[in-house]
């Protein structure tokens, strides 16, 4: 488990992460979201003892990391895929941290089959791909077979069949019972792949809840309705005591979740529905508009002039 308390990062004027209290727990795959610029690489840093708060406290099942004897079978983590010398193999690069922490070198022949670059193994890391290099990573995260697991960014550089294995992998590794902690920008990714999730923003916690939960407090749920005795239909519902707002799309809506009520005064009423659907936000949407006053970086549409597509010598105006 991972246990954070007070923990608080300040660079100069600039505060970085401001009294994050929040607990990530086992047998569960915990999302960890938040802005660019909103803290989330700098927490991380903290718990791995890579930065030192400047308050609070952060351990690592009950102990600091640096209270860890050999911390790769307490701890896994991916932060940075390519800290990874490039004259090294795969194998060697693997082998000197299994040696540093006490593991067997058949271990590091397990994890390299696990993430698929055996044939790969005596190549070295300077000419990997960054999806390979990820790969790699991983394998590293994977090495002392440990009880809790930190991923940023783990599908960065994957392809589908990639980005498919590690969703997988993460889901079985919490169904194991263990720790699995996740930073992503993949916001369809992560509604795939974590059942809780912590939200900051400028440094603060600004949700720490179940996927579920998240979604449903922070967007507007409702039902379309599409029929072609819309006259009809609207009598019926103002007379059941139902608010109908109509969308641009000639639908119309009910807020909640009054879809069988809806059907059964329809079907009372010989109405034809042509749709009758619950909607409910995607996690993006639930996202954007939670952090919307805690976002950093603006971008904008520019109006000012052509807009130029593509980089270097090769860019052309729209």
């Amino acid at each position: 488990m991972i246990e954070l308390k007070g923990l608080t990062k300040r660079y100069g004027e600039k505060l970085a992460v401001d009294h994050l209290t929040f607990g990530v727990t086992p047998g569960v795959v915990t999302g960890f979201l938040g802005p660019n610029g909103a803290g989330k690489s700098t927490t991380m840093r903290m718990i791995l003892g890579l930065d030192h708060p400047t308050a609070g406290d952060v351990r690592i099942d009950g102990r600091h990391y640096d209270q860890l004897k050999d911390p790769l079978t307490y701890i896994g983590a991916l932060l940075e895929a390519k800290g990874v010398h490039g004259g090294r193999s795969a194998f060697n690069h693997l082998l000197c941290l299994a040696q540093s922490n006490g593991i067997p070198k058949s271990r590091v022949h397990e994890v390299l089959d696990t993430v698929g670059l055996t044939a790969v193994a005596r190549k070295k890391a300077k000419g990997f791909s960054l999806g390979m290099g990820q790969r790699l990573g991983i394998a590293a995260a994977l090495l002392g077979d440990p009880r809790i697991l930190m991923f940023d960014e783990p599908v960065n550089g994957l392809d589908p069949e990639g980005i498919h294995w590690i969703r997988n992998l993460m889901k079985s590794l919490a169904a194991q019972g263990r720790t699995v902690f996740v930073s992503s920008h993949l916001m369809s990714e992560m509604a795939l792949t974590a059942e809780h999730l912590v939200v900051i923003g400028q440094g603060r916690l600004l949700a720490d809840t179940s996927m579920a939960d998240f979604i449903r407090q922070n967007s507007r749920s409702f039902v379309r309705i599409r029929t072609p005795q819309r006259e009809r239909l609207l009598d019926v519902l103002h007379g059941a005591g139902i608010t109908v707002v109509e969308s641009g799309s000639g639908a119309l809506e009910v807020d909640g979740g009054k879809a069988e009520q809806i059907g059964e005064l329809c079907a009372r009423g010989g109405i034809v529905l042509h749709e009758l659907s619950p909607q409910q936000a995607s996690l993006e949407e639930a996202f954007m508009r939670l952090t919307a006053e805690s976002v950093e970086y603006h971008a904008h549409a520019d109006t000012g002039g052509p807009v130029r597509q593509g980089w270097g010598a090769g860019w052309k105006e729209a």
